[in-house]
């Protein structure tokens, strides 16, 4: 059980930062745990923290359940029907070469990306219009190829959402929750596919609990943090490490 709550405290920590949660947990995961593929258990813990979504920005998904607000509706729709669209076949691909030097190389790879993203990234102080249907498709397909280890959704999104000069704020709050709709849709694909998976219950629990606490702490920094640094030397130990188990 330790190592459940173990890759849930990862999740928890890692899903609000620019580094892949997902790459985090499955390369853990892969060490850690035997017969179950290390990107499958790395999607199933998405569902602690989506957990945390729901109940830290409760009101706005009020506000989108009661089509109070139909600009964030139609933006949350778009963006999740591009990330289906454009993850469910890179979930195949991953799913199939997703161990050992491949893995590390991949996720060193995405951090690179993840890197950029965050060097080129703009500031605003814009909110949605019923103009950002293009900045939806946009926000959408780097979600969706988030699914890819190593490269970090929350990452992406922000990056994407960053060159429609919304403010910070608007952001973290959109990339955030633009994660809960594809995340309930993957997990409950995950989890018809595996049963087994159910077994790591305690890992959502943890994930949920850390992931509130780190939400809440992050949306606080969040005009004060640069990642850019931080993303570059994971990204460097991948590859390294990538390089020694080929050599070995």
């Amino acid at each position: 059980m330790w190592v459940y709550v173990l890759l849930g405290a990862l999740q928890g920590i890692f899903e609000w930062l620019p580094i892949s949660s997902e790459g985090i947990v499955a390369l853990s995961s892969g060490l850690l745990l035997e017969g179950v593929n290390p990107v499958d258990i790395a999607l199933f813990l998405h569902l602690g923290t989506l957990v945390a979504v729901l109940v830290y920005f409760r009101k706005a998904w009020q506000e989108v359940i009661r089509f109070r607000n139909p600009v964030l509706l139609r933006f949350l729709v778009i963006a999740t029907l591009v990330s289906l669209a454009i993850g469910y076949p890179c979930y195949q691909l991953m799913h199939n070469i997703a161990a050992g030097a491949v893995l590390l190389l991949v996720m060193g790879a995405g951090l690179l990306l993840t890197a950029l993203f965050h060097r080129l990234r703009r500031g605003g102080d814009e909110t949605l219009d019923h103009g950002s249907n293009k900045l939806a498709v946009l926000a959408g397909l780097l979600q969706g190829l988030a699914v890819i280890p190593g490269l970090s959704r929350s990452g992406a999104t922000i990056f994407g959402l960053s060159l429609g000069r919304l403010s910070p704020t608007t952001v973290l709050k959109i990339s955030y929750m633009m994660s809960a709709p594809v995340v309930l849709a993957s997990t409950v694909y995950i989890v018809m596919k595996n049963p087994v998976l159910l077994e790591g219950w305690p890992a959502l629990v943890t994930s949920f609990v850390i992931g509130m606490v780190s939400l809440s702490l992050l949306m606080r920094m969040a005009e004060r943090i640069n990642f850019t640094l931080f993303a570059l030397v994971f990204a460097m130990l991948c590859f390294i490490g990538g390089i020694i188990t080929i050599s070995i």
